[in-house]
């Protein structure tokens, strides 16, 4: 049986945690240092984890203290918004929301999709973060994740929503395409400048081709003369004639459209990785989170896929 016990010194945990001082929490709660610390060491006693790393010049979160902060965080939010719609004579979404986007995708697709929804309803929250490493949204206390590829078998505790797949095409700058002239298949891309995505352990991302004889997309490796670790980076160096680079056409299709890339090898364009939406199930009931949800997931759809004609 739940009892109230459990939720004493949690407001105190969560100020010190979000101060980083027991002296600056003390000031915001109008307390003594000395009960704040009293309320920490009780809290860490009924828990029987430490919560925060204390030294002499700073006071930071533990690995189990980090893990408790964000299901605390989740739960006052909650109990915030129960307290304001008990109040709140209308159906105004309010409330913190936080998503997890991945870098290049997230700003140029999902954010401005957010940015509109949040001017539309003011006392909504949204707190957004990017990343392209997968997020687990109930241990990093996340509401909503937008992810690109990620796993194919989701645990049951979150829900998720298959958006499409990327459209993946080869392309180049004009200013390279005419002092190194344009590749006609797979084997000229061996005496070409070619741009791939990297991570920094040096692994190198292959490319994907389209198979003209099986019909399913392979992936092998082409001799990469630079290598850059971040989507809008690769866009910049095709955009600078640094080489031919394989991107999805959410990224480049207003430069395609404008002339300041041109696609290259189209015979070999094809399918990328899933785009998927992903949240927090026992969080979904949230009228905010349901709300945001329905809206990226119309919102995204049309932004990936592959191009009509193809």
């Amino acid at each position: 049986m739940f009892s109230s016990e459990r939720l004493k010194g949690i407001d105190v945990f969560v100020c010190v945690a979000d101060a980083g001082s027991f002296r600056v929490a003390a000031e915001r709660l109008h307390l003594t240092p000395s009960a704040i610390s009293k309320s920490i060491a009780r809290l860490e006693a009924r828990l029987g984890a430490r919560l925060f790393q204390r030294t002499t010049r700073r006071l930071a979160l533990s690995d189990a203290g980090m893990a408790f902060y964000r299901t605390c965080t989740g739960v006052l939010a909650d109990l915030e918004e129960a307290q304001l719609s008990l109040h709140s004579e209308n159906t105004e979404l309010q409330g913190r929301v936080r998503l997890d986007l991945p870098g290049a995708f997230g700003r140029a697709q999902a954010l401005p999709i957010i940015l509109r929804f949040a001017q539309e309803h003011p006392r909504l929250v949204p707190h957004i973060s990017f990343s392209d490493r997968y997020s687990d949204p109930i241990a990093e206390g996340v509401d909503i994740v937008v992810r690109i590829g990620g796993a194919d078998i989701w645990p049951d505790t979150l829900g998720h929503r298959y958006l499409g797949s990327e459209w993946h095409v080869f392309c180049a700058s004009p200013a390279y395409v005419s002092q190194h002239g344009t590749p006609v298949s797979e084997d000229d891309l061996q005496h070409h400048q070619c741009i791939a995505y990297g991570w920094v352990d040096g692994n190198v991302s292959p490319w994907s081709f389209s198979g003209l004889r099986t019909g399913e997309s392979e992936r092998r490796q082409v001799p990469a003369t630079l290598v850059v670790g971040d989507g809008e980076g690769l866009l910049t160096s095709v955009l600078a004639g640094c080489g031919i680079a394989q991107l999805p056409t959410w990224l480049i299709q207003r430069h395609l459209e404008t002339g300041t890339l041109v696609e290259v090898l189209p015979q070999l364009a094809t399918d990328g990785l899933a785009i998927n939406l992903v949240w927090h199930k026992s969080r979904q009931a949230l009228p905010r989170i349901s709300a945001l949800l329905e809206v990226l997931a119309a919102g995204l759809k049309p932004s990936s896929g592959k191009p009509a004609g193809r």
